[in-house]
Parts: structure tokens; C-alpha cells; sequence
């Protein structure tokens, strides 16, 4: 069976998105530090509080700011008091989901520009859903910590690049 972008049982990827297929092969030790002059201010919403500290924990240790929300709708609260240089956004969640997440904050001039990226199981189904909402990546759960490092990392960096702006608002975010 093809998938609708032509590959046999995988996931696609069309031009501007990324797609990160990682598998944890155990938990490792990790210490949590908040490192002045951060890379970046990530904003992660899951409402798994095990995943959203194992998140925030990598994001922190490779010099990340991070602030934590619950679910969807505490997201859209926070947004615009911590602006962040990316977002990560879990699929299923209470009250607003990551689609939903995704769409309000690109119909909202003010976080457009924001690279949104979703960690997920990361099905066909949840990576067309995440296109239509305008999402920039996708990290599938359960996630390498080095990839959704290396993910935020090019987001972040995607964000800051005049480029990278210009890019988001020609897809029509």
C-alpha cells in the first residue's frame, strides 16, 4: 500500500518538513541546569508530566530555556508571555489538542512565525493533520533524546534566520 507521498509504509516527507523516526533504547541519567545566555526558549506542552519533564531535562542540558504547559489551551495562555523561539506540542491532550494548538497559533500574527513541532507517535494520519495545522517537524514518541535535541535545535535556529521567517509566512501560515 502507498502512502500520498508515493512510499510503500512510510511516513512521508514533503519539502519544508521534517520528520525524526528515533526509538529510546532506556532512560539515562540526567541532571537539569538552567545555563545562563540559554540557546533559545522552548515552550513544551504535553500533559504527560513524565514526558514533559524528560523533555524539558534534554532541552535544558544542551543550554535550552524551557517553560512547561499542560495541554493545548494552557499553551495558547502562556504563548505570548514567554515568547518562544520554538514549540513543542504533544498530539492528545485534555481541553485542546496539539492540532488544535498548532492552527490557533498560526492563525495568530502573533506566534505565525513560531516553529511548531509535535512529538507524537507520529502516525501517517497524525503527520497529515500536523501539515494541514502548519506544523514545522515531527519527533516520534518514544524519541532519541539527541534527535528531538537536534530537531528544537534547527527550529530554533530556523526562527532566528530573516530566511526562516520569510519562509513560514510564504507557506501561508
Amino acid at each position: 500500500m502507498r502512502n500520498r507521498f508515493g512510499r510503500p509504509g512510510e511516513v512521508g516527507r514533503p519539502e519544508g518538513v521534517e520528520v525524526a523516526k528515533t526509538r529510546t533504547r532506556g532512560l539515562r541519567a540526567t541532571y537539569s541546569r538552567v545555563v545562563p545566555g540559554a540557546s533559545g526558549r522552548v515552550l513544551v506542552v504535553d500533559d504527560n508530566k513524565v514526558i514533559r519533564q524528560l523533555i524539558k531535562v534534554n532541552l535544558e542540558l544542551e543550554g535550552f530555556e524551557v517553560v512547561t504547559a499542560n495541554d493545548g489551551a494552557e499553551c495558547l495562555d502562556v504563548v505570548h508571555r514567554v515568547c518562544p523561539d520554538a514549540i513543542t506540542l504533544d498530539v492528545v491532550m485534555p481541553r485542546l489538542d496539539g492540532f488544535g494548538a498548532a492552527a490557533q497559533l498560526r492563525a495568530d500574527p502573533r506566534t505565525r512565525h513560531v516553529p511548531v513541532a509535535i512529538v507524537s507517535a507520529c502516525t501517517q494520519l497524525e503527520v497529515e493533520a500536523g501539515i494541514a495545522a502548519g506544523v514545522d517537524a515531527f519527533v516520534a514518541k518514544p524519541f532519541e533524546p539527541a534527535e528531538l535535541v537536534r530537531v528544537v535545535r534547527r527550529l530554533v535556529e530556523r526562527k532566528g534566520a530573516p530566511a526562516g521567517r520569510a519562509g513560514r509566512a510564504g507557506r501561508g501560515a
